[in-house]
Formats: C-alpha cells, structure tokens, sequence
C-alpha cells in the first residue's frame, strides 16, 4: 500500500520595503523570492515613490496602507495586518529605512508595515535590511534602535559600504537583493534540515 504524500507547500514569505531610495530594487528582490516561495509584499507610502509597481511580478500581490483600511468595514471583518502576520512564515523588510527602524524600536504601529512588525509573532524569523545615508547610519540612535530590534528576535543582514543614492560614499546601502535572498533561504533551509520543518 503506498501512501502520496502531498508536495510540501513553498515558504510564505512577506516581503516590506519602507521608504529609501533602495526601494527601486524591491521588484528585484520580489523576482529573486517568487522563484522559491509565495511571496506577499507590503509597501510604505513613502516607498511607492520608489517603486516601480508593473516590474513586480503578476504572482504576488502588494498591499498599501489603503488596503488596510478598504477591506474592513465592519466588526467581525479581519484585519489585513493580522492576516498577513497569521499567513507569513517569515518577514523581511527591505530596504528599512532610518524612519521605520526607530518606529519599530519605539513599537509605533501608524501604518500596514508597523501595524504587523507589531502584532508580529517572534517566533518565526524575521529579517532586516537597513538603508540609510553614512551619517544617518553611524548616528547613536541607530545603534540604540539596532539594540532595540536585536532584543525582539530582529535578524540583521547589514548594509554594505559603496557609493549611495545621494552621491557619498560610505556604508548604509542595502544589501543586494541576491544575498538578501540567499540569506533567508539559507537560515530557511538549515532550520527544516535540523527537523524543525515549521520555521
């Protein structure tokens, strides 16, 4: 008697980019995890100014802070940042801007992204990829707010040193999209060949 067993399902990842320049390479970052896994994606206000939305790819769906609001309109409705944090094996944010990391740090939740970085259950893996001028990277609030996200359970991929958006030259870019990439999938898979396959 031979039993099927079913195709283990791909790994849920949600994908958020909060507002830097480094946002131009999210629809990058979105192609090189659509490949491996189910993607949803979220995008700051801020970030959409960088986004470029039809390089995306059709399989994943991005939310904006509008969807937030438009889909529930009633008690009893679900409450998208509960269900994307409920659906997501692991999150990542990249580019994380100076902005977000000091609302995470702060615990302010006053849009989709923070709304789920603050309901979001530690658990289960949780990334970052900070994007930020030298200056504001070198600055002593970051180091608190690194702290800060450390002390949630916050993996750091940290940013390289090249020259940035604004013409200095100096660490803070972004990591690329590929080492983010590998970065997730190798914990991933490391973690489900240990025999915990829920990550």
């Amino acid at each position: 008697m031979s039993v099927n067993a079913a195709a283990p399902r791909k790994p849920r990842i949600l994908l958020a980019t909060s507002g830097s320049v480094a946002a131009v390479k999210f629809a990058n970052l979105c192609h090189c995890f659509s490949e491996w896994a189910e993607v949803r994606a979220v995008a700051t206000k801020s970030s959409l100014h960088f986004i470029e939305r039809t390089a995306i790819p059709k399989d994943v769906i991005l939310y904006t802070d509008d969807d937030e609001w438009s889909s529930w309109k009633k008690l009893g409705d679900s409450v998208l940042h509960i269900e994307l944090r409920k659906w997501a094996d692991i999150m990542v944010i990249a580019p994380l801007s100076a902005n977000t990391l000091g609302k995470i740090a702060g615990g302010l939740c006053d849009n989709l992204l923070t709304c789920i970085v603050r309901a979001w259950d530690y658990s289960k893996p949780f990334f970052v990829a900070p994007a930020m001028n030298t200056f504001m990277w070198n600055n002593p609030f970051t180091e608190r707010h690194l702290i800060s996200i450390d002390e949630l359970g916050i993996s750091l991929i940290p940013p390289v040193t090249k020259r940035l958006a604004c013409g200095d030259y100096g660490n803070g870019a972004m990591a690329e999209p590929s080492t983010i990439y590998s970065t997730v999938r190798l914990f991933y898979e490391s973690k489900a060949q240990q025999g915990n396959g829920d990550v």
